[in-house]
C-alpha cells in the first residue's frame, strides 16, 4: 500500500508539473510538438521494452485484429489529450486544463453508466449534478462553453474507458498506442519539411534535446501510475488524482499569472464540492456493500 501510494505521489507530481515543461516550447506549433512526442514515445517505449524482452507480447498484439482495433481508438484518443493539452498550455489556459482533470472523475461516472451499465448512488448523482452546475457557471462567467476542459476530460476519460476493455498494462499499452498514430506523427513531419515550416529542427540544440526528452516525460508517469493502481485501493486512488490539477491551478496563478475571476473561484469551489461529495458517497457505497 505505502509503496503504491508513492508511486500514485509521485505519477500525479510529474503530472502537475508537466505545463513548465511545454512552456519551454511556446514558439513551436502545438501540432508539431505532439508530432515529437508521439515519435520520442514510441522510441522509449521501444526500448524500454526491448529490455524487459516483451516482444512476445506486441506480436500477440498484431496477430488480434479486435485489439489493433481497440488500440488504434485509444491511440487517437490520448493523441487528441495531448494536442489540447499542448496547445492549452502554450496559450495561456492553464487554469481550464486544471478543471478539465478535476471534471475527470465525474465524466468517468458517466462514463461507466452509459458504457458499463454501472449505477451510481444517489450521493454519486449529486455530486454529477454540482459539478454540471458548476460547468454551467464557469461557461456563462466565460461568455463561452468551456471546450479546453470539457474535451481534456472526456477525451482522457474515453481513454481510460478504452484501458480499462483493453487491459494491456502501461508499458506495451503505450507501445502499441503510439506505434499505431506513429505513421501520422512521421507523415506531419514530412509535411512540415515539404512546406518549409519546420520549427522544432530550427532550436537551440539544448532545447531541442529537452524536446526528445518528451518520451520520458510521457512515459514516466504513466509507468509510475500502472505501479500504484496494482498495489493500492482505487478509492484511495482516487483522492490521491487531485493533487495534479491542484499544481496546475496554483501554476496558472502564481507563475503563468492567469486571470481568475471571482466566478471561476466559485465555479473550482463548486468543483472541490462535488468531488468531496463523490469521494464521500463512493467510500459509504463501499462499505455497504461490503457489509452485505
Amino acid at each position: 500500500m505505502n509503496n503504491g501510494l508513492v508511486n500514485a505521489i509521485i505519477a500525479y507530481i510529474m503530472w502537475g508539473v508537466l505545463p513548465l515543461y511545454w512552456k519551454l516550447f511556446n514558439d513551436v506549433p502545438a501540432g508539431e510538438i505532439l508530432s515529437h512526442r508521439v515519435v520520442w514515445s514510441f522510441v522509449f517505449m521501444g526500448i524500454f521494452v526491448a529490455v524487459q524482452r516483451r516482444w512476445g507480447d506486441m506480436k500477440r498484439i498484431a496477430a488480434s485484429r479486435s485489439l489493433l482495433l481497440s488500440l488504434t481508438a485509444s491511440g487517437l484518443l490520448i493523441a487528441a489529450n495531448w494536442l489540447i493539452f499542448i496547445w492549452a498550455v502554450n496559450n495561456d489556459h492553464v487554469v481550464e486544463t486544471s478543471l478539465g482533470y478535476y471534471l475527470n472523475p465525474l465524466v468517468n461516472v458517466l462514463l461507466a453508466v452509459v458504457f458499463l451499465r454501472e449505477k451510481p448512488n444517489r450521493g454519486q448523482w449529486l455530486a454529477i449534478a454540482i459539478a454540471g452546475a458548476a460547468v454551467l457557471i464557469i461557461a456563462i462567467d466565460y461568455g463561452r462553453f468551456p471546450w479546453i476542459s470539457i474535451s481534456l476530460a472526456a477525451t482522457f476519460g474515453l481513454y481510460g474507458l478504452a484501458k480499462k476493455k483493453i487491459g494491456q498494462d502501461a508499458s506495451v499499452g503505450l507501445l502499441s498506442e503510439t506505434a499505431v498514430v506513429l505513421p501520422v506523427a512521421l507523415g506531419y513531419w514530412i509535411y512540415l519539411a515539404a512546406v518549409g515550416k519546420t520549427t522544432a529542427w530550427t532550436l537551440p540544440v539544448s532545447t531541442f534535446v529537452e524536446l526528445l526528452l518528451s518520451g520520458v516525460v510521457t512515459a514516466l508517469p504513466l509507468l509510475f501510475f500502472a505501479r500504484a493502481a496494482a498495489r493500492m485501493a482505487l478509492s484511495t486512488l482516487g483522492f490521491v488524482q487531485y493533487i495534479g490539477p491542484t499544481i496546475m491551478l496554483l501554476l496558472s496563478v502564481f507563475v503563468f499569472k492567469e486571470s481568475v475571476s471571482p466566478v471561476l473561484l466559485i465555479g473550482f469551489a463548486l468543483i472541490w464540492t462535488a468531488l468531496v461529495v463523490y469521494a464521500t458517497a463512493s467510500v459509504r457505497g463501499t462499505k455497504l456493500a461490503k457489509a452485505r
